[in-house]
């Protein structure tokens, strides 16, 4: 379980990071990683990667309080 945490923590990471250049640029990484898209864009893999961000950050936030 501490390797899929492990890994959680950093998808999570990467999601902050993504949000954090939204926020600050207008740039979207996973729109860039998933094919180059605009921002807003979406297709299957930005969606997975999407979602895989999602479960990570849920991950993280139970191993933080214990569950």
């Amino acid at each position: 379980m501490e390797m899929v945490q492990t890994i959680a923590i950093i998808l999570a990471a990467v999601g902050a990071l993504n949000w954090g250049l939204v926020g600050l640029f207008k740039f979207d990484l996973v729109a860039l990683i998933a094919g180059g898209l605009k921002f807003g864009d979406v297709n299957t893999l930005s969606r997975i990667i999407y979602v895989l961000v999602a479960i990570a950050g849920i991950i993280s936030v139970t191993g933080l309080l214990g569950m």
